[in-house]
């Protein structure tokens, strides 16, 4: 399946937001700014938005815990320092990060690299999640990347070594095991459980 719509033409993120901001109101799609170019993707199967929010859930919980921070799911977009603007499904923020960087505009989008970004692989976005995102992400300094496949049910988390991710891990049974948030209570079984 492929993007239901990518722009010829190349925008800043000032003009990709001035864009957004003439679109009407009943325009439920997802549109992000990458490599440039303005990217579109139609609202997600109920399975991942289910697998979305058990994140959100779980990362919120360990939010708590570890005293601050901050958990955005996939309404929240990110000017990011390579000049893309994207909309990942999940981040997490650590509270350093967010005391180190700016403040949320009241308008515009965060400018703050999340520490966590986790995409939901669907038909239309498995291929530029794999490859260009991953690739954004890791030249702006993300330092960890799940790709979440709920099809095949299991998860690849990418560590950042250096200033490059290193290998995948996959999980598809047990707990996740990450670096950025170390001790998250989530399974693989819970993560995709009733998805049928």
């Amino acid at each position: 399946m492929q993007t239901a719509f990518r722009s010829d033409e190349k925008f800043t993120q000032a003009e990709f937001w001035d864009w957004l901001q003439e679109l009407p109101a009943s325009d439920i799609n997802r549109y992000e700014l990458l490599g440039g170019r303005i990217i579109m993707t139609p609202p997600a199967w109920f399975g991942h938005s289910a697998v979305a929010v058990r994140i959100c859930t779980a990362l919120d919980r360990y939010r708590r815990a570890a005293g601050g921070g901050l958990v955005l799911e996939s309404s929240a977009g990110f000017d990011l320092p390579s000049g893309d603007t994207l909309e990942p499904d999940v981040t997490f923020i650590s509270a350093g990060r967010l005391a180190a960087g700016p403040k949320a505009p009241e308008k515009g989008f965060v400018k703050v690299v999340p520490d966590l970004v986790v995409e939901v692989l669907s038909p239309s976005t498995a291929r530029r999640d794999r490859v260009e995102k991953k690739k954004v992400y890791e030249r702006c300094g993300v330092d960890e990347y799940w790709l979440v496949d709920p099809r095949r049910r299991e998860v690849t988390i990418f560590t950042r070594d250096g200033d490059r991710f290193g290998a995948g891990r996959i999980f598809r049974a047990g707990r996740l095991d990450s670096r950025v948030v170390s001790g998250l209570d989530l399974s693989i079984e819970e993560l995709f459980a009733d998805l049928d």
